[in-house]
């Protein structure tokens, strides 16, 4: 089994060779700190809009390093935040329009790959969610009725047969489907983004890594960039960058990838439409079947390390790669003698109020966009929009919308941060096994954590 190594996804697509670095000083209208999908997205809209602004990314790795290249490949409809919070600030209608957006964003992603050539294994199955307890049953059907009360009426209900006949999984006792989701590759698509950006003509400084911004200007080791705009885009690693330790929680997710299927286990299981899987539990999944064959399935593992530190290279602790196999022969039992090929890991960035923000000020020149919560492959793309029209001064429904210009308070300090976010995954998954061997509703535990975190 490879640990790390990026991840299973730059196995197909090898990883690139970095571009080179920024040396001295560079001028420009924008510069965007990060090259994943959020400043690729952004620069690539802003050139579309303008083609005459010279635009500059820095990237300290290569671009699609971070969560972009490393994701579960969802591309999906789901907000990058809980609606309640918006609602509460920006009320009902805002939220509406924001969730139309995102079900447009999943069809527009589809629509420029398919334009610019980029072929990244995207296929529009759908998201299936299931649940396998009494108390998880429960609230799939409270999420079928909220998502009904979002106006998402294309969501279902599905029964315990209706859900095996999509995929057939142990225990599963009911499920709710949504269509407006496709399974990706997302290295595919972020390589082949980087490539159309730089074809217009963005120049992406890679192996450079941001220690400061300010207003008109980005710092380096190396050099500086001097523009009007600077633009942050660096979700999970923003606490890298001076001044920022705080404003986002670098929350670790891990996946592992079986060896490929053989035919007769996929008759078994079934899967024939290729939808995204994900389940109700507190700890919850998600995972996808591969172009080539295999299951991808990802969940928390270490979900955060001490003091905002990041991984190396996606390495995935073992006791991780174990606890997902388990999840995943007690989801497919007949897998319980399969190979797991790959294991990696990546970084989310979590705002304080698991809400995802995009801004700028006019003042500074200083924008953002990230803090996606684990939706961000659909999300990055809107975002990119929304800044582009913030920069441009347009005055459109993106502009508009519930999370641009949004603050909130930043973490607490160590080691709060610490003891807070994994107390929260202890309670979440003792919640989740009092809930598996007890027919019930769903645990105090979990509303406790729910509360306390701020994720209701």
């Amino acid at each position: 089994m490879i640990n790390g190594d990026v991840s299973f996804w730059y196995r197909e697509v090898g990883i690139p060779t970095a571009h080179e670095p920024l040396i001295g000083t560079v001028d420009a209208d924008v510069c965007i700190v990060g090259a994943g999908f959020t400043g690729l997205w952004t620069a690539y809209y802003l050139k579309q809009a303008q083609p005459s602004l010279r635009i500059v990314i820095l990237e300290q790795h290569f671009s699609g390093y971070g969560a972009s290249g490393r994701n579960g490949g969802w591309l999906s409809g789901l907000m990058p935040g809980l609606r309640g919070q918006y609602e509460q600030v920006n009320g009902r209608d805002a939220v509406l329009a924001m969730q139309s957006q995102m079900n447009v964003t999943v069809d527009e992603v589809i629509a420029v790959a398919k334009r610019e050539g980029i072929d990244a294994d995207i296929i529009k199955g759908g998201m299936l969610q299931v649940a396998r307890s009494r108390a998880q049953l429960d609230r799939l059907k409270s999420s079928v009725v909220e998502e009904h009360r979002w106006n998402v009426k294309e969501c279902l209900e599905l029964s315990q047969q209706e859900t095996a006949e999509r995929i057939r999984i142990h225990g599963a006792l009911g499920g709710m489907y949504l269509p407006q989701c496709a399974r990706i590759q997302p290295a595919k698509l972020v390589q082949g983004l980087a490539q159309v950006v730089r074809s217009l003509g963005v120049t992406i400084y890679e192996n450079t890594t941001v220690t400061e911004i300010r207003p008109g200007v980005a710092l380096t080791g190396s050099g500086s960039v001097h523009a009007k705009y600077v633009l942050r885009a660096t979700e999970g690693f923003t606490a890298g960058i001076s001044g920022l330790k705080r404003s986002w929680l670098p929350m670790n997710s891990s996946i592992i990838a079986t060896e490929p299927l053989s035919n007769e286990q996929w008759g078994q299981i079934g899967w024939e439409k290729y939808e995204t899987l994900g389940d109700c539990a507190h700890a919850y999944i998600y995972a996808q079947r591969t172009a080539d064959g295999r299951i991808a399935i990802g969940g928390r593992g270490v979900p955060y390390r001490y003091g905002s530190r990041t991984d190396s290279d996606g390495r995935t602790h073992k006791k991780t790669v174990v606890a997902l196999r388990e999840i995943l022969v007690s989801m497919f039992p007949i897998l319980s003698g399969t190979t797991i090929d790959h294991a990696w890991s990546g970084v989310l960035g979590v705002p304080r109020d698991w809400c995802a923000t995009v801004g700028l000020n006019p003042k500074t020149g200083l924008g953002w966009a990230g803090g996606y919560v684990g939706n961000g492959v659909t999300g990055t793309n809107l975002a990119g929009r929304t800044l582009r029209d913030l920069l441009l001064e347009r005055d459109s429904e993106l502009v508009a919308m519930p999370w641009v210009n949004r603050r909130v308070r930043t973490w607490e300090p160590e080691p709060l941060r610490w003891l807070g976010v994994r107390s929260l995954y202890v309670a979440y998954r003792y919640a989740d096994h009092r809930e598996q061997f007890r027919n019930g509703q769903t645990s105090v535990v979990a509303k406790i954590a729910d509360k306390i975190s701020g994720r209701h």
